[in-house]
């Protein structure tokens, strides 16, 4: 009766480690179609941000008022913090494709986690940051005298709001990442 017992847990350690190989390969494939999403939402938010600009005539065509991202650092380092997290993306899918094949490798899991995590927070904090210059662009704020500027600079407005939902669609992409990582991590004995 003891002997049986044993078997049984023998049989059901290599039938659980066998599911455990298929969990963490469709973790794998998971992990890699959310890096491509969030390299696509983080590329098209920098790129939708840099090209945002519109001109305005004051009296005549000679006198024009503009508003261009790079008049706010804040849009400045939105872009760069964009940037750096698409480069980040970019340079993690042969980690990831790696993780497809050998869906067993723990080390580089934890790296890309670590990493993740510190993209996460950058992007995280220039979302934020452009999130609230472009709240004040739409609302104004009347207790300092900031004017709304979006009656006038419609398309300016309407861009940069755009190029929020990437961004942030990328901070949730890569908070998935993570507790993708944490969970073949933890699938592992």
């Amino acid at each position: 009766m003891k002997a049986g017992a044993i078997e049984l847990g023998e049989v059901g350690k290599s039938t659980s480690s066998t599911s455990r190989g298929g969990v963490n390969k469709g973790v794998s494939i998971l992990d890699f179609i959310f890096r491509i999403l969030a390299f696509i939402g983080t590329l098209g938010s920098a790129i939708a941000m840099v090209t945002t600009n519109e001109r305005l005539p004051f009296f005549t065509r000679f006198l024009q008022f503009r508003a261009e991202y790079d008049d706010l650092p804040t849009f400045t380092f939105f872009v760069v913090t964009n940037a750096i997290v698409t480069g980040y993306l970019l340079f993690s899918l042969p980690f990831s494709i790696f993780h497809i094949i050998r869906s067993s490798a723990q080390k580089t899991r934890m790296i890309l986690m670590f990493f993740d995590m510190v993209m996460l927070a950058l992007l995280t904090a220039g979302a934020s940051a452009a999130a609230a210059i472009v709240y004040l662009a739409h609302k104004g704020n009347a207790t300092v005298n900031w004017l709304a500027i979006c009656q006038q600079f419609n398309s300016f407005c309407e861009r940069t709001s755009g190029s929020l939902i990437g961004s942030f669609a990328g901070t949730v992409l890569l908070a998935l990442l993570i507790m993708l990582s944490g969970f073949a991590l933890a699938q592992h004995p």
